[in-house]
């Protein structure tokens, strides 16, 4: 019996959801290697409190892949609005409760993933907690992912030179094999040093990137994100990425070619944000190309305080566009 193709994610936060959402549609091994370096928002505050690992990212991979009912998909999601919780989502506060009583992240989230009822795995990238840190080109060191990921409008943060764990952190073995026995790895979408990199920082994971015989597909970003990424093209991205992964070990890289609405790029503007350039030649890399984009705007949550995008990849034009390369 032919065995289902095994693809690996690797990320965090709403671009990863994005893509299981559209892949557990099909049938497709699928496991989700999850940043665990969140500092900000729930995840910030119960991590500081409670002394457990971030559990926002793992929370979204984990409902991404549901099969429950939607309304306890929507009660993993909720967000309280009021009160001392307020700003805390439902899922965030459960998982946190689960690692406490079970001991380990480890055993929460297969308590978890049994509730829910999910198709897949969710594997966080390291049980280590380390805090994600940059040095600046200017030399500024800034700790902190919430500290990298929040900048305000009208400061102008000089590029980013480097990113670093502090402590070490090592990988999680279950992370290691995932990626050795892909047929293909996607990386992204998402915010390139909030979410992609952290999980190339973790030791063990960049060696066993190169030695996977798996396609690597990057999955360019739509949009640039103030202070990590600012004016930055799309060889911009993959120059940096390249700075960790080394030169040859994506083998594809996919860009979207649909067009923001006029509305929602003025929306970015006021955060210094535009469209990401594609002047990508074909040197090392094949390049795909699609329109991916969503015309669907999304709607902040009021008592969320992190800054959001409000547009996104299709997830099932992406989900299409990664089955088309694993079936080439």
């Amino acid at each position: 019996m032919k065995k289902n193709p095994r693809i690996v994610i690797i990320g965090g936060g709403t671009g990863t959801f994005v893509t299981l959402s559209g892949l557990k549609k099909y049938p497709v091994d699928l496991s989700a290697i999850v940043t665990m370096m969140d500092s900000g928002g729930s995840s910030g505050k119960l991590r500081d409190e409670l002394g457990v690992l971030p559990p926002g990212d793992v929370r979204q991979c984990l409902v991404a892949l549901s099969h429950s009912s939607q309304t306890l998909r929507e009660l993993f999601m909720y967000r309280f609005t009021e009160g001392s919780l307020k700003g805390h989502t439902f899922g965030n506060i459960f998982l946190s409760a689960l690692e406490k009583t079970t001991g380990t992240m480890k055993d929460a989230i297969k308590q978890a993933a049994d509730i829910l009822h999910i198709q897949g795995n969710v594997i966080p990238v390291t049980f280590d907690q380390a805090q994600l840190c940059v040095t600046l080109v200017d030399g500024t060191v800034i700790t902190g992912e919430t500290h990298i990921d929040e900048v305000e409008a009208q400061v102008n943060r000089p590029r980013i030179k480097k990113a670093f764990l502090t402590p070490h952190a090592t990988a999680n073995p279950d992370a290691i094999q995932a990626i050795l026995s892909a047929d293909l790895v996607v990386l992204g979408p998402g915010d390139l040093y909030t979410s992609i990199i952290p999980n190339l920082l973790v030791k063990g994971i960049i060696h066993a990137l190169q030695k996977s015989p798996a396609k690597k597909l990057f999955v360019m970003n739509l949009m640039t994100k103030k202070g990590q990424t600012t004016d930055y093209s799309a060889q911009d991205h993959l120059d940096d990425l390249s700075l960790y992964l080394g030169d040859k070990t994506i083998t594809h890289v996919l860009i979207n070619t649909g067009k923001p609405t006029e509305e929602t790029r003025e929306w970015y503007r006021q955060f210094g944000e535009v469209p990401v350039q594609d002047n990508l030649s074909k040197k090392s890399h094949t390049l795909l190309h699609g329109n991916i984009i969503t015309r669907k705007t999304i709607e902040k949550n009021k008592a969320d305080t992190l800054t959001r995008s409000i547009i996104r990849h299709d997830s099932d034009k992406l989900a299409k566009q990664i089955l088309r390369l694993l079936s080439q």
